[in-house]
Formats: C-alpha cells, structure tokens, sequence
C-alpha cells in the first residue's frame, strides 16, 4: 500500500480504466456459471453479470469483474477471479461471506454520475443508470461496484431492486426472517433448534425464580404471572418480579406502569428498579392522585425492607442526552469511518480531533458512565435502593440498569450471563428493537440504544481486560448481529410482538404453525467453534478463592490520540467545555502533580460522600471478581478502534497493536493448558481418553496478524497489472520515484 502522507492538497479521485473491451470481457466472464449460497426460503430478485467490484486494498486501482445478486435477504457479490485471488480467513459466517451484504445492513445508497454522488431512493431510476453503485453500510464497510460494461436492463433492474429491498420495506413480514422460517414449516431453524441451558431466556417463571435465588431478592419480590398470555398490557413481559409490597390491584390500575419493577438484587438487601412513568393527563386532580399513589407505592418499599432503608428515584430524562440527541451524535460520528477512497480518509485524518469533539459521542457515553457511578454509589455505599425512572423504561433505563449491574456483578461479566442480561433488561424489557434499529426504515425513532450500552462495556473492557470473559471480538459480532434478520433478539418491539404470529401473517395456513424463530446466542448457527473460540479471553481471571485475592498494579488510563500540545490550543476561546476541551484540563492537572481524586472529578461532582466512595475503592487492590468503577473522564475513553476502523486499509498496523499481544496471551495459556493436562495425567498415571479443544489455540503467525483481527487479515494484492491513475493524483502523493518496483514491496493487509 502507498504511503500517501497526511493530507496535502486535494486530490483528484481515481477512477478504475480498463485495457479491455466489454465483448472480450464477456467472452472471457466465468462468472455466469457461478451459484449463490442460498439459506432456506431465500430467492434471487435480481441480478447483472460483468460488474465490477473495486477494491480498497488496492486503492480503488484495481477491481474484480463478477456477479451482482439481490436476493429477499442480501446482496452478494460473485467473482471467479476473486476465488482464485483470495486467501484464507480465521473469520468466516456460516450466514454471510466476504462480500455479502444484509439488506438490513444497508444505510445509504449512491449512484454516481460523471463523478458526482447523487442518493438513490425508491423510483429515482427512471432514464439515466449511474456509472458507479457505492453501498454505505451500517457495519461501516464500503462497496463501490461499476456497472459501466453491465447490460443496461440487467443494471437498472438490479439498482431498482436493490434500492426497494433496502430502503422501503413495508412491515415485519417483508423481513427475510419470516421467508426463513416458512420453508421449515414454522419450525426453528438451526443445530439441533436447542439453546445452550446457560443462558437464561426468562420467558418462563423459572428463569426468573432462578435469578432471583441467584441475587438473593427472592424474600423482599415475588415473580407476576397476572399478565401471562399478554392478558394485561402488550407492554409488558408474561412474567417479571415486583417487590412484595406491590399488590395485583397495584398493577392493574395502570397496566403496569407507574409500578417499580425489580431488575436486580443487592447483597445488602437494598434493590435497583425501574418504572414507566403515568400516562400524561390534563386534569390537576387526577395528576395529583397518581402522584400520591406512586409515593405511597415508594414509600411502603421502603418500610417493608428489614433495615427500613432509603429509596431513590432517578429520572433519567432530566440527566441524560433525549433520543433524538444522541441519534443526532451518533450520525455525526459514524462520518469519520465511512470512507469511498484514501483520499478521503487522509483529508478527515487533518480534522479527526475537532470532529470527535464536534461529535459528542464519546462525552454520551461518559455521562452514562457517570451516571451508573451515581447509582452504584447508592447501592455499594448509601445501602439505597434506586428507582429508575422513564417514559416508558425501556431505553436510557435499560442502558443504566444494564451498565450498573455489569459493574458490580461478576456473573454478568461472563458470557452466559451477560447473555441472560441482554435477555431480562432488553428483550424481556421490552425494548423497542424494531423501531430503534430502523429495520423498517423512514420511522423518527431510530436510536442506537443498545449500541450505546456496547460502548460503555467496550470501555470497561478496555480498562479492566482480566474482568471479562469475552472479548470485544464477541462485543463486534454481537453489534453486526443485529442487522442479519434471521434471530428473533433484535427484531421485535416486544415478546408480545414476537410471540403474536397473527399480526405477522395473514394468510390462515401459516397461522395455525408455531412461528419459533432462534436467538442470537446460538452461535453455531453463524460460526464454526474456531470461530467461537475468539469470543473468549485468554486473560480472564477465574473467580479467586476467599483470602486470596491477588494485589494487581492499577493501569493508568491509556489514550488512543494524542491532543495538539501547542499554547495558542489552550488559549484559544471555546463557546463551551466540550470532550476534548476537558480532556486537555485534566492533562494539565495530572502534569501538575494533582492526586487521582483531581483527575477523576470535575467541578460538578460536589458529593464528599460520593468521592470519599472513589478514593476508597481506588486505595484497594482491585478485585476482578469484585466492584469494577470505571474511569469516565476524558483520558480514560477510546473510540472502538476494531468495530469502526476494521475496514479502513490505511489505519492497518501489519504485525502490531494488540492483537499480536493477545495472540501471545493464547500461545501462553494453550502451553499452560498442555502442562496442566501432563501433570494430570501422571498424577492419575494414566492417559486422557481424549483429547480437549484449545480453546486458546494461537491465531496464525504474528506476522500475518493486522490490527482488526479476525476482521482485516492478510491479503495478497492482485496480480493484475497496475491501472495507471491521473497525473495530478500521482504528483500529489509524491514523486514517482518513490513507489514500489514490485509487489512485495507494498504494504499488505
């Protein structure tokens, strides 16, 4: 790969010239007898044979002429050449290759005419048919395809298609997991259709009798069944747990809402809730009526606890961002890693910076940090239960609740039950996943929600590695799944929404099967176990022994970019403290000399209480199996280098980054593993019937590592002859006399 510097003046775009005519390229084209991989129920809609798919490994210089498919679940992209030319990858999808794309997946389309971008939407293509398709997606990959040698009919039937099919589904039947199921009869798809026991599903009132045994909440809640068969309200789960102080006729007066729901258990015996606000109402008296109901409801919480403790409501709509902002952050972050070219990419490069900061997600996610912080405080310290309270608590609840539970409960760090979490807060919770995701498109309530909680764990993962049992390989797959519409997890609004197969179908056949559709966490339904293997972390501390905690040196917090040191930055006037504004304050305070109190609060934070809190849990060694506090401030947050930068070539490091360290960390614990297995054995004197998996088996060879491993890993570059570029994009990048004299020469991905 060419080192094209950082930034320069700007450069003309390359554009692929072929030596060919398109009769010799049709004479030679194999790809007509190439077959789509084709899951049960799928159908090809579409298709346009000699289309050209560009590659960004090689700077849009080169491409690989193939087959363009649209089906009822993807696009795919079909190419001998590409077959011959490709190499073996550690990470493969039983569900979806290398270049297929989910119709959900897609976020933006383009056409390009005479090297400008105009956005297709459904019926635009009438007369003219673009040169180029580009697909923007929302896993941030880039397709450019030209359709310049494609038969003109073949083409705009293809563009028509793909535009309909992405962008203007018209309700939940038109997903392609209803197609997926309807071949097998209604039945569950997948291996042996059975989910693993470890996870719990809460659909039943024993999971939730089982997690309330597990937090010891079993003797202050009891487990409801008043709305099984959705009876009640559709809002609501078939069974959930309330305090013992909540009555049936408690319930039933507002269908659920205005009513604290138990989320989860402190040792203590203090709670975290949550709670949907009442229905809005003009009328004064009714609205004071209710609002003495729900005091008396809080009140008598209270009482009953045995140590008569406290209770707290948090409103989270009065601390935290509205959906509409943080959909609004989001859109302006995602631009930074949606790149057509490396001409782009080193024109953003220049403003990454101030466009993070401009962005503020990354000060979204630390208010949700500070904000879990408040409420651990009064679990862990004030031994004060806490109510969180929303709309409809269903979004910013499910974010917060989720985030303080991973932070002091173990379990919840492991995959099985951070798994069982993402069930009770979420799915059972009643998240509105189809609405959220946009998986029906043009809605005003698309908001990454749930991205948001990824980010948040991302970040502790970051901070505190030992911790967890996963790893942010499985976080990053986790994120893609809930775009492939096949698994019922990220699909509906509620499980009444899922289990209602009426509103879904319309024909009465269908009606009468049992629509069973599989959950994200069957995980051999898309990997092979090598593949599933990445989801563990080989640096997971195992839960210690009592007494024997091991004192552990605290990592400083690390930055992922460097901020402008010059004095005219720091002098400069700001309208207001932004991200990386108060990143830089808190530089200079630790330059300083300032303690860690200094670093870790700013002058909002008032509360003596709550920072004697912290400075007392930073004095002790840190238990992984314990209370886990994350840094929130400026220096401590990263952006999620391997979801969003995976695909970009030129931020690759060839054999570097952490990727190779954790390579080493499984070379390591697979010896360790060996080890312990010999002495096993001559203690017993006897050989192992059979062999075990390694689980932490290495990768590959370092070298051959790149810095988004599994996801970007080593290609070799085309052997086609290099397509000349313009001489003005040549004399900006340098002097001719620099480039490669051949291919070894150039950097590989």
């Amino acid at each position: 790969m060419l080192s094209l510097g950082s930034g320069g003046g700007k450069t003309a775009k390359p554009s692929f010239v072929s030596y060919v005519s398109p009769e010799e390229i049709k004479k030679k084209d194999g790809n007509d007898d190439l077959k789509p991989h084709l899951l049960p129920g799928e159908l090809v809609i579409c298709e346009a044979n000699t289309v050209v798919k560009y590659s960004r490994e090689d700077s849009l210089q080169r491409g690989f002429y193939g087959k363009l498919i649209c089906t009822n679940f993807k696009i795919s992209f079909l190419s001998a050449e590409q077959l011959m030319d490709d190499v073996d990858q550690s990470y493969r999808n039983k569900l979806m290759g290398e270049n297929d794309i989910s119709l959900l997946c897609v976020d933006q389309i383009y056409g390009v005419y005479d090297d400008k971008k105009k956005p297709l939407l459904p019926g635009a293509i009438k007369n003219k048919i673009p040169e180029k398709l580009l697909l923007y997606c929302k896993d941030f990959r880039v397709f450019q395809f030209g359709l310049r040698y494609s038969k003109e009919e073949d083409a705009r039937r293809l563009i028509r298609g793909i535009v309909h099919h992405c962008l203007n589904p018209t309700s939940l039947k038109c997903l392609f997991a209803f197609s997926y199921v309807g071949p097998a009869g209604g039945l569950k798809v997948g291996p042996g259709a059975e989910r693993e026991p470890s996870t719990l599903m809460f659909e039943t009132k024993v999971d939730w009798k089982v997690e309330l045994e597990r937090t010891g909440g079993l003797l202050s809640n009891r487990i409801i069944s008043i709305n099984e068969n959705y009876r009640l309200d559709s809002r609501l789960p078939q069974f959930f747990a309330v305090p013992s102080s909540v009555t049936d006729d408690d319930i039933k007066k507002h269908k659920g809402r205005g009513i604290p729901l138990w989320c989860w258990s402190h040792a203590s015996g203090c709670a975290l809730l949550k709670m949907a606000t009442l229905p809005e109402t003009a009328d004064d008296s009714t609205l004071q009526t209710d609002k003495g109901w729900t005091d008396r409801l809080l009140h008598v919480l209270g009482e009953t606890h045995p140590s008569n403790h406290m209770v707290r409501t948090e409103v989270l709509s009065t601390t935290l961002p509205t959906l509409q902002e943080i959909q609004a952050s989001y859109n302006r972050f995602k631009q930074l890693f949606l790149m057509d070219n490396a001409a782009d990419f080193w024109e953003s490069d220049i403003k990454w910076l101030s466009t993070i900061e401009n962005a503020n997600w990354l000060e979204i996610i630390r208010q949700c940090l500070k904000k879990a912080l408040d409420i651990v405080e009064c679990l862990e310290h004030k031994n004060t239960s806490v109510v969180l309270v929303e709309e409809n608590c269903s979004d910013l609840c499910c974010v917060i609740a989720s985030l303080v539970q991973v932070i002091i409960d173990p379990h919840f760090r492991t995959i099985s039950g951070f798994q069982s979490l993402i069930q009770k807060e979420w799915v059972m919770g009643c998240h509105c996943f189809l609405d959220r995701c946009n998986h029906l498109r043009g809605n005003d309530k698309e908001a990454p929600v749930f991205l948001l909680l990824l980010e948040c764990i991302w970040q502790l993962l970051q901070q505190y590695p030992p911790a967890f049992e996963f790893t942010e390989t499985y976080m990053t797959i986790l994120s893609d799944s809930m775009y492939i519409p096949i698994f019922s997890t990220f699909l509906f609004n509620s499980p009444y929404q899922k289990d209602n197969t009426q509103m879904l179908y319309e024909d009465r056949n269908i009606l009468s099967r049992s629509l069973k559709l599989p959950t994200v966490w069957e995980w051999s339904l898309q990997f092979e176990n090598s593949v599933q293997a990445l989801f563990y972390n080989p640096l997971y501390i195992g839960k210690p022994k009592p007494g024997n905690v091991r004192r552990t040196q605290r990592v400083k917090p690390q930055r992922q970019m460097s901020l402008p040191s010059s004095p005219s930055y720091h002098s400069r006037p700001s309208p207001k403290k932004g991200f990386l504004r108060e990143e830089t304050d808190n530089l200079i305070k630790t330059f300083l000399g300032k303690k860690i109190s200094r670093l870790t609060f700013t002058a909002e934070d008032s509360s003596i209480d709550y920072r004697l809190f912290y400075e007392n849990w930073c004095s002790k060694p840190i238990d992984h199996h314990g209370l886990l506090l994350p840094l929130h401030n400026g220096p401590a947050l990263r952006v999620w280098g391997q979801r969003y930068l995976r695909w970009i070539p030129e931020v690759q490091i060839l054999g570097g980054s952490s990727t190779i360290a954790l390579n080493k960390a499984c070379e390591i614990a697979d010896e360790i593993k060996k080890l312990q297995t010999k002495v096993s054995e001559r203690m017993l004197k006897k050989q192992s019937s059979s062999p075990s998996a390694d689980i932490f088996a290495p990768f590959q060879q370092s070298s051959r590592l790149s810095a988004t491993f599994p996801f970007g890993t080593l290609r070799r570059q085309s052997i086609k002859p290099r397509i000349p570029v313009s001489t003005n994009l040549s004399m900006s990048f340098g002097s001719m006399e620099n480039l490669p004299d051949d291919e070894e020469e150039v950097g590989l991905l």
